[in-house]
């Protein structure tokens, strides 16, 4: 049985990744450490970063000791994790659907 990250179509996780990095790059998330685009080598500080800010506005810091969240409940890390990943997510599947209808044979 394949690993539930397995993908498909091994080639297109490149690709898949530097769509992510598109998507951070028009919502901003690179500024937020000082960087002016998403690359491999910052994507965990980008996403980290965000991933804190993002839980502060959700009131959860005072659950995070030490970078440990295992004192939150799986429902408020959902949270943070929804509001990083939907955003890039649905912008993903936009530019895909863009993407297919530009190079549509007709």
């Amino acid at each position: 049985m394949p690993n539930k990250k397995d993908l498909l179509i091994p080639a297109a996780g490149s690709r898949l990744n530097v769509f992510k990095y598109e998507i951070a790059d028009e919502l901003g998330y690179p500024l937020h450490v000082g960087a002016q685009k998403a690359t491999p080598q910052n994507w965990n500080q980008i996403t980290g970063r965000m991933k804190y800010e993002i839980a502060n506005e959700l009131g959860l810091t005072p659950g995070i000791e030490n970078g440990y969240w295992g004192n939150l409940s799986s429902r408020a890390c959902g949270a943070v994790g929804g509001r990083i990943g939907g955003k890039i997510g649905g912008n993903m599947v936009r530019h895909m659907i863009r993407f297919a209808e530009q190079n549509m044979v007709r």
